[in-house]
């Protein structure tokens, strides 16, 4: 038997990537009988068969899972927004953040569309200006800057990739299935326009599988603008909002740095150490947080 990646279910059928090729996999009949769910990401073995088929014979435990996408072990997630149509939300990007983290998963912030964002070709109230995300990187995200029109990023932005399962998220018309394409042309992915009434994007991708992109796969997923934040208690919100750590000691032991005085994180917010925009999606979050402890 051999190990490998499942890739995608379609019709009965399962596409396992092992040895540098995809093989077209049914299952051994235990698995039907326990009518057990396969996700793309789960690692399974697989006996060859003739040509490209094979058959799943083992599955081997799921470290971690992501309900939005639906997908498996994944090691990295690659947050995508644009300069432009749309301007990045950082309220979404500071969701996806505590989100894929909460889950184990490392964000990579890719900023998209930086050729549009460094020349101002569009009008100032849509542009977001190429080094607008530059502060994420001082609280230790990694960030890279791409264009799938000049090519910019893209070399750096595979290397991320190699040896990885990675997911791409964010919101529609920020060029995720582009990107797929500039650094995998054969895949062909399908691609929208960004209204231009709405300034977002179409939805274009609608169901999750991963794909051989360089020497890693890559799992292009649909797109969305609102993303809910995962169960927790109050006081581990701030786990999520690194830059909180390091700030000095609060009055209060248990401060939520929301209303309490003598807050050592609203004294950092006010003396530029803590981006307001971070502070205010925090305040909103616990807001949040509050909300569903006492519904539940």
């Amino acid at each position: 038997m051999i190990s490998g990646i499942l890739l995608k279910g379609y019709s009965g059928f399962y596409y396992v990537f092992a040895e540098g090729r995809v093989w077209e996999c049914s299952l051994r009949g235990r698995f039907r009988i326990r009518n057990q769910e396969f996700l793309p990401g789960d690692r399974v073995k697989i006996l060859p068969g003739t040509g490209d088929k094979g058959t799943i014979e083992e599955v081997e435990t799921r470290h971690k899972s992501l309900v939005r996408p639906t997908i498996a072990n994944v090691d990295q997630a690659f947050l995508v927004f644009a300069c432009v149509s749309p301007a990045p939300d950082l309220n979404l990007l500071d969701r996806l953040i505590v989100q894929v983290t909460a889950a184990q998963i490392k964000p990579i912030l890719v900023l998209n569309k930086i050729d549009l964002g460094s020349r101002g070709e569009s009008t100032a109230e849509n542009t977001f200006p190429a080094d607008g995300l530059d502060f994420y990187r001082q609280l230790g995200c990694e960030l890279v800057k791409v264009s799938t029109k000049t090519g910019e990023g893209l070399a750096e932005l595979q290397e991320h990739i190699n040896g990885k399962v990675s997911v791409l998220a964010g919101p529609s018309g920020v060029g995720k299935s582009s990107l797929v394409n500039a650094l995998s042309p054969g895949l062909e992915l399908k691609t929208g326009d960004v209204s231009r009434k709405l300034k977002r994007g179409r939805h274009t991708t609608r169901h999750v599988e991963l794909m051989v992109c360089g020497e890693g796969l890559l799992a292009d997923t649909p797109g969305f603008s609102s993303l809910y934040l995962p169960a927790m208690k109050r006081e581990e919100l701030t786990d999520y909002f690194w830059e909180f750590q390091d700030v000095g000691e609060c009055r209060f032991a248990n401060c939520q740095h929301h209303k309490e005085p003598d807050c050592a994180v609203k004294a950092a917010v006010a003396s530029g150490r803590i981006q307001p925009s971070r502070y205010e999606h925090y305040c909103q979050f616990l807001e949040e947080v509050i909300a569903a402890e006492r519904r539940y």
